[in-house]
């Protein structure tokens, strides 16, 4: 039965993320001190790897609210660029273990998993870094997202959060531009 459920986490992670790996996940840091509350608020996504539930969309932004019992209420929206209407879906977050507060898992209605959610780096104001890796067992799926604050934030911002990938050997190079413009 273990084998079965790894198998269809694993297919659907491959459908819901386009950027594989050999081997497990790597090992990353994330931030240590992770402050939730500070968290909390509007992220505008600026860069992301390619992810199939996105594909053909724009203005995309996440928005995190505290539940009463702890965990995060997460809506994220998006518009799609080549018929112009709205859509979202809303997930919730928890973090795993209180003494490494920047690893959370996430749980959205169109997967029966719950997903890594790992905040590399913010500064709460301004960006932040976050990746998601799911094994499956000889090879990995990942997917990575750079948010700000800003809609369209300068560039200093976002190098700041590219650093936290590179600092953890993680490849920028497949991370899309999410288009901010007209929104």
């Amino acid at each position: 039965m273990l084998g079965v459920t790894l198998t269809l986490a694993g297919l659907f992670s491959v459908v819901v993320a386009q950027v594989p790996g050999f081997e497990g996940c790597p090992d990353v840091e994330t931030i240590s001190t992770f402050d939730v509350e500070n968290y909390m608020g509007k992220w505008y996504e600026q860069y992301r790897y390619f992810m199939i539930i996105e594909a053909g969309g724009k203005c995309a932004t996440a928005n995190y609210t505290l539940n009463n019992d702890g965990t995060i209420k997460m809506v994220n929206a998006l518009v799609n660029s080549l018929l112009g209407f709205p859509s979202q879906i809303e997930g919730s977050a928890r973090i795993v273990d209180p003494k490494d507060p920047g690893k959370l898992a996430v749980k959205f209605p169109i997967s029966p998993f719950e997903s890594s959610y790992w905040i590399l780096d913010t500064d709460y104001d301004s960006y932040a870094a976050v990746w998601s890796c799911q094994s499956l067992l000889v090879a990995n799926t990942q997917l990575a997202w750079i948010k700000t604050r800003e809609q369209n934030p300068s560039q200093d911002v976002i190098d700041k959060a590219m650093d936290a990938f590179k600092r953890n050997g993680l490849n920028v190079d497949h991370l899309l531009k999410t288009d901010q413009i007209n929104c």
